[in-house]
């Protein structure tokens, strides 16, 4: 009995081998009867697309700001010393090279009133030699020895000038003088900050924009500001723009000149910033095919029935649609759908093609 269970069970196994062989390999879409090799795994995925044609966009850049001087200083004498004049007044609009602060040069002026004492004698003593040596009445030796005497006198006058020049403070440029932070009289030691001084007649504005901008940032573009306090805009145009991003914020630094109403705006001000930018056949295409990765992002291009992965570099955005700036081309063929389900050199099919908005 037990030899017929055994091949009871056979029989039953044997059975369920031959369904299976033709009922489900055979199957459709199993892939496993013959010929399913070009089942839907071989099939090409219908896809719709889109042709990337140029066009003009405008876009506003916001950004902050702030208000600088053309020219800012802090005044530090470059020597220590008593204050003996001080022609600094607070607020006041000064001319370039005019004194503002004196420090005490007694022992260095009358050094010098020695010096070209000696540098008198010295030049009478080298004409002199000079005469004789055209004669042969003195050796050429006597009158080097002379000439070098006077030269080197010459050079300790110019040295002793350069001393007695820095016990003075001139303005370097012409501006407003700010707070001065010393009195007449006072003792000062090297590099103490005297006051400030910034150049009115002439106002910049710096900010930052994002790098996806920063291709479309051109020299001369006219800005608004609105700045804190005031009714009315200011413009201002870009005059240069760092030529590296910032690592951190993964931003550009910009430069603006302000044109117009400049003594009304006071140096560190905070300003907001309106960049109109407008950029001629730009290459518009959806945000939402384009492909972020680790390395960048990348498009799905239609070429020859197959899915190309091509490495692309964004700059302005639109509410829906995106700027390439590299990677394809006007007329390319962008695919539009079932993006995520690609993969590179994978087969497919136009079901529909459009040309870009």
């Amino acid at each position: 009995m037990k030899t017929w269970g055994v091949i009871a069970i056979v029989v039953l196994l044997l059975g369920g081998i031959v369904f299976y062989n033709k009922v489900v390999k055979s199957a459709p879409g199993s892939g496993m009867a013959a010929g399913a090799g070009k089942g839907m795994a071989g099939q090409a995925m219908p896809v719709t697309a889109i042709v990337v044609q140029p066009q003009n966009i405008n876009s506003v850049i916001l950004a902050s700001g702030t208000v600088l001087a053309n020219d800012e200083v802090e005044l530090k004498p470059e020597v220590s010393g008593r204050i003996t004049a001080l022609n600094i007044r607070e607020g006041e609009l000064v001319t370039k090279g005019t004194l503002l602060l004196k420090l005490n040069d007694a022992e260095l002026q009358a050094q010098l009133r020695k010096l070209k004492l000696q540098r008198e004698t010295a030049a009478r003593t080298e004409d002199r030699l000079e005469k004789l040596l055209a004669i042969n009445g003195v050796g050429q030796q006597d009158y080097d020895v002379a000439l070098t005497q006077l030269n080197n006198i010459d050079s300790d006058i110019q040295l002793l000038e350069a001393q007695i020049e820095k016990t003075e403070i001139r303005a370097p440029f012409n501006g407003k003088i700010g707070l001065r932070n010393v009195s007449a009289g006072a003792y000062v030691q090297q590099g103490t900050i005297v006051t400030t001084m910034v150049s009115t007649d002439k106002l910049k504005v710096d900010f930052f924009i994002p790098e996806r901008y920063s291709s479309v940032i051109k020299v001369g573009t006219t800005l608004s500001l609105d700045v804190e306090g005031f009714k009315e805009n200011f413009v201002a145009k870009v005059v240069a723009t760092e030529p590296k991003i910032e690592l951190s914020s993964r931003s550009v630094k910009v430069r603006a000149a302000i044109t117009d109403a400049q003594s009304k705006l006071y140096p560190g001000a905070f300003a907001k910033v309106n960049l109109n930018v407008k950029s001629e056949a730009a290459l518009m295409v959806p945000t939402n095919i384009v492909i972020p990765e680790a390395r960048g992002k990348k498009l799905m291009r239609f070429n020859n029935g197959k899915a190309e992965a091509v490495m692309v570099e964004t700059g302005v955005r639109t509410q829906d649609d995106v700027q390439v700036l590299s990677g394809i081309n006007a007329g390319d063929t962008v695919i539009s759908s079932s993006i995520m389900f690609l993969k590179p050199d994978a087969e497919v099919k136009l079901m529909s093609i459009e040309n870009s908005k």
